[in-house]
């Protein structure tokens, strides 16, 4: 049986991740319609969907199952960063305050929003071992690819 400490690690961890394999899904489902908002970028469109979709696809498992997790949420905290500066520049449309449903509100709140989840995986970066709060970041820095979920205790 997992301790209460580590489900809800586990619970909080889905709900972090769970909508970047739906993500995956749709850009593999709706290809010509996600290469048209990739093109909107300096990236090459079709490279940087299959980028995307490994990213969206692969990361969250890891994150979930404490796989190299540490490592996972740092690339996709990299891609939530990266997206939001590519894809939301609500800098570049008009009328930011004055059209509460124009583009520049739209843009605004997604990027917001990417690095909302940019703060949550660092916390699944810096998670200490164990369930406690935070580790030590130089330990952190000295082994990317150790699991946040290392000496977490379960119950038998």
């Amino acid at each position: 049986m997992l301790t209460l400490n580590f489900a809800v690690l586990l619970i909080a961890r889905i709900c972090l991740v769970a909508m970047f394999p739906l993500s995956a899904l749709e850009k593999i489902f709706d290809w010509k319609t996600c290469m048209i908002q990739a093109s909107s970028s300096w990236i090459p469109a079709a490279p940087g969907l299959v980028a995307a979709i490994l990213v969206e696809g692969i990361t969250p498992i890891c994150i979930v199952f404490g796989w190299h997790d540490r490592f996972a949420a740092f690339i996709l905290a990299g891609f939530c960063a990266v997206t939001a500066v590519l894809y939301h520049p609500f800098w570049a449309f008009p009328h930011l305050v004055s059209e509460p449903l124009g583009k520049a509100r739209e843009h605004f709140w997604q990027f917001v929003k990417n690095f909302g989840l940019v703060g949550g995986l660092l916390l699944v970066i810096f998670a200490a071992p164990g369930g406690g709060l935070l580790a030590d970041p130089l330990q952190v820095l000295h082994h990317p690819f150790a699991s946040s979920y290392a000496n977490l205790e379960r119950q038998p």
